[in-house]
């Protein structure tokens, strides 16, 4: 199909189903018969592929692509990091390299979310050199997001931004390190993912701290238990789409999908939907209404619904 590639944020393992997915169709379909597209539209287009459920602000994004959508053009939007998120990661950071530094100091009076200083320091138990070497690969994972320029490189991802293989040689950086690579690499999280069991390396579950991540802090959290040998977390372990269900504006985007439904598919109004939000799409024309199926669809798929 000629949009297929405006999909790529919602491959999954499934590719087959997802291929041959009928409203998916449907909608592409509709693309088709609005085509050529204008720079406008390719722009709104472009942000519903850039959207990511698991984003810690995903209900706000949803919002700013169904006002880019009303508007015909993409609203300014701030490149800042929300103030939160931003102390977040300034005091892990701050913490974890001053511990990589000297295990000995004292944790400074900070919180990471609700987490003191001192507890997350905790979570790591006695310093060793192996336990050092991990909580750097955090650290240099952390300094990546507050520098883009701090490269981080992967110890066991090997997969581009959207699931292709291959597109980066994990590893390869740390061959110096290849025993504490291996020790981390054969170090297994066990956890659950829709109540089924599952397992991942504590090596990728480092490479997919996402710092963007709605559950950034209770990753962090996790893993710094894990390097302490702490392998089955009591709460639900989530990373990328994992566990999305458990996100705080899981609801919210379910009731933003349901709104877009309305929009596009009048005929299938769910009863759950914001009539605020419906009103800002303004009159259907083909154009929102594609735009509005793709960000729907979207939605759904992430969240498995």
């Amino acid at each position: 199909m000629e949009f297929r590639a405006c999909w790529q944020n919602c491959f999954g393992s499934d590719n087959e189903s997802f291929l041959s997915n009928a409203e998916l169709l449907t909608i592409d379909t509709m693309g088709n018969s609005i085509a050529p597209l204008d720079e406008h539209t390719i722009r709104i287009r472009q942000l519903i592929t850039r959207f990511e459920a698991c984003y810690h602000e995903a209900d706000k994004e949803a919002e700013y692509i169904i006002e880019a959508i009303a508007a015909g053009r993409v609203p300014e939007q701030s490149t800042d990091r929300p103030p939160k998120r931003k102390d977040e990661l300034q005091n892990s950071h701050r913490i974890l390299s001053s511990w990589c530094e000297d295990p000995t100091t004292e944790a400074a009076d900070i919180n990471v979310g609700d987490v003191s200083a001192t507890e997350l320091i905790r979570f790591i138990g006695s310093p060793t050199p192996l336990k050092i070497w991990q909580v750097e690969r955090i650290v240099d994972k952390i300094a990546e997001a507050l520098n883009p320029r701090q490269m981080y490189h992967y110890m066991a991802l090997d997969l581009g931004d959207y699931g292709e293989p291959g597109a980066r040689p994990a590893g390869e950086y740390y061959k110096d390190d290849s025993v504490l690579l291996g020790q981390t690499t054969e170090t297994i999280i066990h956890y659950a993912e829709d109540d089924k069991a599952a397992e991942i390396s504590l090596a990728m579950a480092i490479d997919l701290l996402m710092p963007c991540h709605w559950d950034f802090v209770g990753s962090l959290a996790a893993i710094l238990k894990a390097i302490d040998g702490d392998l089955h977390p009591a709460r639900p372990f989530a990373y990328c789409g994992i566990n999305i269900r458990f996100s705080p504006v899981c609801d919210r985007l379910k009731t933003i999908s349901n709104t877009l439904k309305a929009f596009w598919k009048p005929l299938e109004t769910p009863p759950d939907i914001d009539k605020a939000l419906l009103a800002t799409l303004g009159e259907p024309t083909d154009i929102k209404k594609w735009l509005a199926a793709s960000l729907d669809k979207t939605i759904r798929l992430h969240l498995h619904i």
